[in-house]
């Protein structure tokens, strides 16, 4: 991955001070903070192929629980939102909405700038829908409600050997059994795939798709063993 500017095309990408992609009929535009921020604050490979891969797929986001895990910019929270738009139906004479609730998480420092993008990037009526909130792997899991996600998404985020002990007990206490968790990643080093089998010793681990032209997979796991369509 060239992280130094000047090294090729896709340094330029990762240092330009914005990012458009077009997503949900919208066009998104995502500003970029390599110098102050660095890997937090530049858009993925893994984070676009997985939003498209929601789009293409068609799976139905609305009136689900959806967590983001190392959010960095917000492209995926955002698309994931935009794509969990429902409408309000009526209950027992009350209005209820029933588009996606998405809880976009990174560490403390990268906070503001994650909120800042969803702002910008999300129509008025989505915003509630949207919650910016601090989590760094593995501490404070009790800040978060255990296994009440239907999805939690991951881009981009197996890359440091030391986190996966943390990363592996934060899924284990987001998910229950009925939860999708959706990983996009580029396998780079062994210790990518020492991360998958970490993952497959608690999980049901499965290759969904593969996208050749950016070198990204997708895979999706759950606790149980059944392999039920979305």
């Amino acid at each position: 991955v060239p992280y130094e500017e000047g090294a090729g095309w896709g340094a330029r990408q990762l240092h330009s001070p914005s990012a458009t992609f077009h997503f949900a009929s919208r066009t998104i535009r995502l500003q970029q903070d390599w110098r102050r921020l660095g890997v937090a604050a530049v858009v993925w490979d893994a984070a676009v192929v997985l939003c498209a891969y929601l789009e293409m797929e068609g799976i139905d986001l609305r009136d689900r629980s959806v967590i983001e895990l190392g959010a960095g910019t917000g492209l995926l929270g955002i698309v994931a939102t935009l794509l969990g738009k429902g409408f309000f139906v009526c209950s027992f004479k009350t209005l209820y909405n029933c588009s996606a609730r998405v809880t976009m998480t990174d560490r403390e420092a990268a906070l503001e700038f994650l909120e800042s993008n969803v702002q910008a990037n999300l129509p008025s009526e989505l915003r509630p829908r949207a919650v910016v909130k601090e989590l760094t792997w593995g501490k404070d899991l009790d800040n978060f409600p255990p296994g009440a996600f239907d999805f939690v998404l991951g881009a981009d985020i197996v890359y440091l050997e030391e986190t996966f002990a943390e990363l592996l007990q934060t899924l284990e206490h987001l998910c229950s059994e009925q939860t999708v968790i959706l990983l996009a990643c580029r396998i780079r080093y062994e210790r990518d795939h020492k991360f998958l089998k970490m993952l497959r010793d608690r999980f049901s681990v499965y290759e969904v798709h593969y996208d050749s032209s950016k070198d990204v997979h997708i895979y999706k796991a759950q606790r149980s063993s059944r392999k039920d369509d979305f």
